[in-house]
């Protein structure tokens, strides 16, 4: 099967812009801009594209420092590497960034088999206040339907765990959607919901996927 997740308020509590915007003294505008793009009151590509503006010149010590925060919830380890050893294709769709998600993975010592992510465009040193990557104006039903025909799996037997409006596109077209503590605009969408990753390591066996 393939398994996809989210990351930030999915597979880790920290939201990287704001870890970044902290490093940057916006926080609270990052913070408030994310809560309106999660729940659907801005398109997601509007609100990163105004994020990263509020980034602008941040240095490359600071970005390091922001990213070297960001962490793996408690038990997602645990979740990551049992889906591994049962043979499944394990992936990380999420709007935020590569830089943030290789660190944490690497911090708890597991990866996954592919990861999808945007990046901020460094020039000299700083960021530019740009943003890129594929998940910024594309969108993650098809992101998870492309993966799904490269690794030969049928979307009936991909599962999609996500908590945020821009994971409300992959919870409606995977075989099984599951809500880690969504949104009140995203639960309705979701097959299941769960509030931590013991509750989801026990529904994954619960539904024979380990």
């Amino acid at each position: 099967m393939l398994i996809a997740f989210d990351f930030d308020g999915t597979l880790s509590d920290s939201e990287m812009t704001v870890l970044l915007g902290e490093e940057a003294g916006v926080a609270d505008e990052i913070d408030d801009i994310t809560e309106r793009a999660m729940n659907d009151e801005l398109s997601y590509a509007e609100s990163l594209y105004a994020r990263a503006e509020l980034l602008d010149g941040l240095e490359s010590s600071a970005v390091d420092a922001a990213f070297n925060r960001v962490a793996l919830r408690p038990g997602s380890a645990d979740v990551i590497e049992a889906l591994s050893e049962a043979g499944h294709h394990v992936a990380i769709l999420t709007g935020g960034f590569e830089q943030g998600v290789e660190r944490a993975l690497e911090t708890e010592g597991v990866s996954v088999d592919t990861v999808v992510a945007n990046r901020l465009p460094a020039r000299n040193g700083t960021l530019t206040g740009d943003a890129e990557g594929p998940l910024i104006e594309g969108t993650k039903d098809d992101a998870l339907a492309d993966l799904a025909d490269e690794v030969g799996v049928s979307m009936d037997d991909t599962v999609a765990i996500g908590d945020g409006a821009n994971d409300l596109p992959m919870l409606e077209v995977a075989g099984l959607a599951v809500g880690y503590e969504p949104k009140p605009a995203v639960e309705p969408h979701c097959d299941t919901v769960v509030a931590s990753m013991a509750e989801l390591l026990d529904l994954l066996e619960a539904k024979a996927v380990l």
